[in-house]
C-alpha cells in the first residue's frame, strides 16, 4: 500500500493505491496519522480511486482518521472508491457516518 499526500492551507489529500487489506492497513493507518498530526488539517480528503482491493481494514482506516479530524474539529470525505471497496463500504453502513463521493 502506497499513499501519497498533498497539503496546502490546511487541507490534506491522501491517496491510496494498492491492496488496503490487513497486510498494509497498519503501515497505511501510521502513515495518515502522521500526515494529519503534521499538517494538522482542517479538511481531510482520502482518494481510493487507486485501491485495487479493501477488506474491512479499511473502513477501521476511514473511522480512525473520522475520529482523528473529530478532534481537529475538522471534516473527513472519501472519494474515488472503486466498485468492490464501494460494496464493502455499503455492507457496513458507512456512508451514514462519512461523505462518500
Amino acid at each position: 500500500m502506497e499513499i501519497r499526500e498533498t497539503a496546502a492551507d490546511r487541507n490534506l489529500l491522501l491517496e491510496f493505491l494498492g491492496d488496503l487489506d490487513h497486510h498494509g492497513a497498519r503501515d497505511a493507518l501510521h502513515q495518515a496519522e502522521r500526515a494529519i498530526d503534521a499538517a494538522l488539517p482542517k479538511r481531510l480528503v482520502l482518494d481510493f480511486s487507486g485501491v485495487t482491493f479493501m477488506d474491512s481494514s479499511g473502513i477501521a482506516l476511514i473511522l480512525r482518521t473520522q475520529q482523528r479530524m473529530q478532534l481537529l474539529d475538522g471534516s473527513l470525505m472519501v472519494r474515488g472508491v472503486p466498485p468492490q471497496a464501494r460494496r464493502v463500504l455499503d455492507a457496513a453502513g458507512i456512508s451514514r457516518l462519512v461523505t462518500i463521493k
